[in-house]
């Protein structure tokens, strides 16, 4: 072979194995993306055994520290207890993955809630719009007294790399997380969970509580076929490349 050929045919190797490896990649993201299918529709299905289960006994205080958000996340639970009314704190909103009846701009209504036995759940009460936010413009809405409360047991949101900063000042959070409303607003010990409520329903519609519905988007399927087919267009285009290197020869 002559200089020329030798130098025109210098990059096979190389460009063979960036098409490999790329190809690799591709596949193995898109194996990735079945494996996140199969984890998605798991969960979906485990949401949906524990949303439509008859609502137990709120766990006592004792219990607390053990619970274990694997196992009882979104368990439904029942338990009387005696709101805080003017204690809220306000979380914002813009919309709701497991609440269809929710859109638009707003905010959740976190509570403190004391129990009969000792101790402090803070009760997401629900949805008001934004131009609810003020107490005062749905007073109608507390509830007196000792409540039987009915709601979805949930641990504090992560927050995340664009999760705003929260304003105390201004009551208002970015992130469902009541051991920082606690810290914030003096609520002293709370428990390690919060309560999504579903009942009762506040007179006047607001605070807007609701059922909860295992509605998470699982798209893993389509991302897989798109990664798979990424990785056919690139072994398409090495196999053209290649053949036109050959034909040149």
């Amino acid at each position: 072979m002559s200089a020329a050929g030798g130098k025109r045919h210098g990059g096979v190797p190389s460009a063979t194995l960036f098409a490999l490896a790329g190809i690799a990649i591709l596949i193995g993201i898109g194996l990735w993306q079945l494996e996140r299918k199969s984890w998605k529709e798991a969960l979906i299905e485990q949401m949906a055994a524990r949303l439509s289960a008859v609502p137990a006994s709120l766990p006592a205080r004792e219990q607390w520290p053990r619970l274990d958000p694997a196992v009882d996340e979104f368990r439904r639970v029942s338990f009387p207890a005696e709101f805080v009314n003017d204690q809220e704190a306000l979380v914002y909103a813009a919309g709701s993955a497991f609440r269809p009846d929710v859109s638009g701009a707003g905010y959740w209504v976190f509570t403190p809630a004391r129990l009969a036995g000792g101790g402090v759940v803070i009760v997401n009460r629900g949805f008001v719009p934004a131009d609810r936010k003020d107490r005062a413009s749905r007073a109608q809405g507390a509830l007196a007294g000792t409540v039987a409360i009915v709601g979805v047991m949930r641990w504090p949101e992560r927050r995340g790399l664009f999760t705003p900063a929260d304003e105390p000042r201004h009551n208002v959070w970015y992130a469902r997380d009541p051991q920082s409303m606690a810290a914030a607003k003096n609520w002293g010990a709370v428990a390690p969970f919060y309560i999504d409520q579903e009942a009762p329903s506040a007179p006047g519609g607001v605070p807007r509580a609701g059922k909860f519905v295992a509605t998470l988007v699982n798209n893993h399927l389509q991302y897989a076929i798109t990664w798979f087919g990424l990785a056919l267009a690139l072994a398409g285009v090495y196999g053209v490349w290649l053949s036109g290197r050959w034909r040149r020869r």
